[in-house]
């Protein structure tokens, strides 16, 4: 059977890998090789491609998969503390780029339909490309990342109302007040079903599902589910997109989302490298080479302005200026839903072919240069934050009015409020350690501040915070931020200051540990080893290893930077010994029924020492360890008996009694 579908699948398979082991030695990132990949199979490239419907058709798929794998990852808790950055930030971020840019578009002898056109598509940046990148640089964490991700939820929620408003704009009529009552009732509808099934339809169905021990079947039950979200969502006319992350958000309050999210990883990578091909097969490669000086020259001026506005949107958040720079790069391109409106707008007429195809071309390259400049915004940003602007932009500190700042001797500085910072911050304060936090999300300042923390808005990075922060006398600074180019700017900038405060950084990347240690880092501790290191502890411990000598065993991996974890050919210098404590031993616990033969017996009468070789350790009775237990001590049902002894015998003795 000749399935041409397949053919064309074959070929983009074969020609990305190509394309991307190119760019892999090149040191391009992934997501620039697929978009190449597309401009060369596409139809404007060698044509090699013959189904670009069904192609799109896999791309939307790989965009609802990353969606809800998102969401998966999230919370409603979580959410709900994006609201500012969903609603104020998206609002404003949408609104003065659909102003500026109408504006410009007028200046150049556009109608006003189309300038207004041409606004709303570029208001939208790429929720694929930017969340993708964000996640994989590990920073849905930073405040820059959680800015980020709200705006773009907001352009998700608004794709609705603006595809209402196309046909308006073309001069077509509509019933305003039916077909928004309508889509209220519809959108009413979606929130009580998605509270319902987080509350009680998916958690019951999942632990029903689970039960029967079928991967498949729980595989199937969570692809199910997000495709039925994504069909409510569709059918009242919201993105397939935002769908997909409302249904990764039931889940995610349940206690299965991490086995959810380790199943649908591999298909989402799959279908998302389609996304990013068929985005790619939309370029014209002979128009692009009529011009190419223009359509470059636009798409620098649309990055640049993007940029820009986001970045003021940021900064009226609260956010300092590092913040608002790293938001207005990561918003800067123009995004996967502005090509559904473009064709809307050119099936309507109101955008000539000409229009259309520098707009599909300055908006490929921009998507294009997205990875790109997002690696380089850490660097801008220290740049830039050397010109000088107004106090009020950089925004470095922020202290409550009315409250006195006293100046901490001999204290503890915390950088970053998140859940390393919070335990540490309880720890110190059971401990009666003087602590202060420093933390760049203002809207969790003013939270903690309201519950007496002592916590402060602005940047560790910068000197002024840290003199106002008096570093000079501070004992210890502990680092638990999510950014990586940040952690390592502040490392660097406190040891410039104090050359002998003691600094602790965690860290989730290995690479990190040497550049850390290079800058001035005390201690690094990374996530993986010391996790690794926990549930080693837990094993040693459970094999009757004495605690001196696994702490000599941590301290020894400690000392040698995790040197063992890194290289496969290290191995301790001292080996721990592990059968020299186990001498066969294992200690285990027997429940006593009611018709045990032990019942009613003592200790003395069991002889279990002589006879099988095992010691009665302990005796649990009624929920507490018995006291005292000797040979007079007599068994009754329902006790517990924590036993020692060899592994053979302790089965001898079940088989008689259990």
């Amino acid at each position: 059977m000749h399935i041409p579908l397949l053919n064309d699948v074959v070929i983009i398979f074969a020609l990305s890998v190509g394309v991307l082991l190119i760019c892999h030695k090149l040191k391009i990132p992934a997501v620039v090789g697929y978009l190449a990949t597309g401009i060369i199979a596409g139809p404007y490239g060698l044509a090699v491609i013959s189904k670009v419907h069904e192609v799109d058709v896999l791309a939307e798929i790989g965009i609802v998969l990353l969606l809800f794998a998102i969401g998966i990852e999230f919370s409603f808790r979580h959410l709900l503390k994006l609201k500012k950055s969903v609603l104020l930030g998206g609002f404003l971020q949408v609104f003065l780029t659909i102003v500026a840019f109408f504006f410009l578009e007028k200046a150049q002898g556009l109608s006003f339909k189309e300038s207004l056109l041409m606004g709303i598509l570029i208001s939208f940046s790429s929720t694929a490309i930017v969340l993708k990148l964000i996640q994989e640089r590990a920073e849905m964490d930073t405040p820059h990342g959680q800015t980020t991700f709200g705006i773009l939820i907001f352009q998700d929620l608004i794709i609705v109302p603006m595809m209402l408003f196309i046909p308006f704009l073309s001069g077509g009529s509509i019933n305003v007040g039916s077909t928004l009552g309508l889509l209220f009732l519809k959108g009413l509808f979606i929130v009580i079903f998605v509270y319902t099934a987080t509350k009680w339809l998916v958690p019951y169905l999942l632990f029903q599902i689970t039960k029967t021990r079928l991967k498949e079947l729980f595989l199937l039950s969570i692809f199910a589910i997000c495709l039925l979200i994504v069909w409510l969502t569709s059918s009242i006319g919201l993105s397939l997109a935002l769908g997909a992350f409302l249904a990764g958000l039931i889940i995610s309050e349940s206690e299965y989302s991490h086995e959810a999210l380790g199943n649908i990883l591999p298909f989402k990578d799959v279908f998302m490298s389609f996304f990013f091909i068929s985005i790619g097969m939309l370029l014209d490669v002979n128009f692009f080479l009529s011009s190419p000086f223009k359509i470059l020259g636009l798409t620098f001026g649309l990055i640049l302005l993007k940029a820009f506005i986001a970045g003021i949107v940021t900064l009226i958040l609260g956010y300092p200026l590092r913040t608002g720079i790293m938001v207005g790069v990561a918003l800067s391109q123009v995004g996967e839903f502005s090509f559904i409106l473009v064709k809307t707008g050119l099936n309507l007429n109101i955008l000539s072919m000409d229009s259309y195809q520098t707009f599909l071309a300055v908006a490929i390259l921009s998507m294009s240069t997205t990875a790109f400049i997002l690696t380089f915004a850490p660097k801008m940003s220290d740049l830039l934050l050397r010109f000088p602007f107004p106090k009020k932009w950089k925004r470095d500190l922020q202290i409550v009015s009315g409250k006195k700042w006293t100046k901490k001797k001999d204290h503890l500085i915390i950088v970053g409020f998140g859940l390393n910072g919070r335990n540490l911050a309880r720890a110190a304060e059971k401990s009666g350690i003087l602590y202060t936090v420093v933390e760049t999300n203002p809207e969790t300042v003013k939270e903690e501040k309201t519950k007496g923390t002592d916590i402060y808005f602005g940047d560790a990075a910068n000197e002024a915070v840290l003199h106002h922060l008096n570093i000079d006398d501070a004992r210890i600074v502990v680092i638990a931020i999510s950014d990586p180019r940040a952690t390592r700017r502040i490392v660097k900038t406190i040891r410039s200051i104090n050359p002998l405060v003691y600094i602790i950084v965690r860290t989730r990347y290995l690479k990190e540990l040497k550049d850390l240690f290079a800058l001035g880092a005390s201690e690094v501790v990374p996530e993986e080893f010391e996790t690794s290191i926990e549930i080693f502890t837990k094993v040693l411990i459970k094999y009757l290893v004495p605690q001196d000598e696994i702490e000599k065993f941590i301290n020894e991996i400690r000392f040698d930077n995790y040197e063992m974890f890194r290289s496969a050919a290290k191995k301790p210098a001292e080996p721990i010994g592990i059968h020299d404590f186990l001498s066969e031993i294992k200690i285990n616990s027997l429940t006593i029924n009611k018709n045990n033969k032990m019942t009613g017996k003592t200790l003395a009468e069991l002889r279990l020492n002589k006879v099988y070789s095992v010691t009665i350790l302990a005796v649990k009775r009624q929920g507490e360890m018995l006291a005292l237990i000797d040979g007079s001590t007599t068994i009754q049902t329902s006790d517990t008996l924590v036993i020692l002894g060899k592994p053979k015998n302790m089965q001898y003795l079940v088989d008689e009694y259990f």
